[in-house]
């Protein structure tokens, strides 16, 4: 699957590297694979989008990057590679090390990632202090720094979470994340409780930052038209498995496999003439009950007789697009 591991761009090494990684659940009822036997890699200065619907292993995907997995999740399989060191192999000493100076996570919801109960600058000087041996003033002037650079006024530093609007909030969370000038950033749907007006207000200022710190982002989101905005390539997946990923541009306008059709018709387009939205028939597969062959052969209208005999492997059809089943 080594050709499969290629960023968008061949001129130097991937900053990050994922080769033939497995996740598992496991339960009194069998073990679930959440990620099963996924490569892909992210350039420097790169976006990659990873699109799916929920329960598919975006965010299983996204923890394993930084180990921050707890029980019953396992990773059972592969290596994890920043710039050519292997996280699952980290101690902890190092593994502190990579956290948040490296790559940090801007999660799900704003609300969850911030305590109630103490101000913003008290969780932006707590991860500075944590990580460098600077003063308190000194954390405070660099909180200052980062709630201007994504637009917030420096009086907010004595405000509470609870104080904030949506978009404030998700604002500081990215503050945070951007606090200790890290290469990687992780975004697990950082914009699905917003409304679209903060929304494109948020991505907007991602542009500017990403131009300006040159960092990479690992962008997930159930939202295709969304990340054909912000990522150079998207991958998606389904059941633990990526069967799409290419560069924004091909994926859109020729997308090969028929979940990631179904995921684009099911978007409304804003220009042109209206057409019909067509959903996705039936339900997520059961990851303890894994049919054989295709994965999503239940669902998929395409479906012949090769889908329910064998499951289908990741191939190139052309320059940076990979596709995993039986049709093309």
């Amino acid at each position: 699957m080594s050709d499969i591991i290629e960023t968008a761009s061949n001129a130097k090494p991937p900053l990050l590297e994922i080769n033939n990684l497995c996740v598992d659940y496991v339960s009194p009822n069998g073990i679930a694979r959440a990620v099963n036997n996924v490569s892909v890699s992210i350039a420097e200065g790169e976006t990659l989008g990873l699109a799916g619907e929920s329960g598919c292993g975006k965010s299983t995907l996204a923890f394993a990057i930084s180990r921050l997995h707890k029980a019953p999740a396992l990773i059972s399989e592969g290596e994890i590679l920043y710039k050519g060191q292997d996280i699952l192999k980290m101690n902890d000493k190092a593994l502190r090390a990579f956290r948040w100076n490296e790559a940090s996570v801007v999660f799900q919801s704003a609300m969850n990632s911030l305590n109630p109960v103490i101000t913003i600058g008290e969780q932006i000087t707590d991860v500075i202090q944590a990580h460098k041996k600077v003063s308190l003033k000194h954390a405070l002037e660099k909180g200052a720094e980062l709630l201007q650079i994504v637009g917030i006024h420096p009086d907010r530093l004595t405000a509470f979470p609870h104080q904030l609007s949506g978009g404030m909030r998700q604002r500081v969370v990215i503050a945070i994340a951007l606090a200790l000038e890290p290469k990687l950033i992780i975004m697990d749907e950082p914009t699905t409780a917003l409304d679209v007006v903060v929304e494109r207000e948020i991505l907007n200022e991602l542009y500017e930052l990403k131009a300006k710190f040159g960092f990479s982002i690992l962008f997930i989101s159930h939202d295709l038209s969304l990340m054909g905005e912000i990522a150079d390539r998207i991958g998606v997946m389904y059941a633990g498995n990526i069967i799409e990923i290419g560069d924004a541009e091909t994926v859109f306008d020729s997308p090969q496999h028929p979940y990631t059709q179904g995921l684009l018709s099911s978007f409304p387009t804003i220009h042109g003439p209206k057409e019909r939205l067509y959903g996705i028939p039936g339900n997520p597969v059961n990851l303890l009950n894994m049919p054989q062959g295709c994965n999503f052969q239940e669902r998929c209208t395409k479906c012949f007789e090769p889908c329910t005999q064998n499951e289908p492997s990741l191939k190139a059809i052309g320059p940076q697009h990979h596709v995993s089943c039986h049709l093309t």
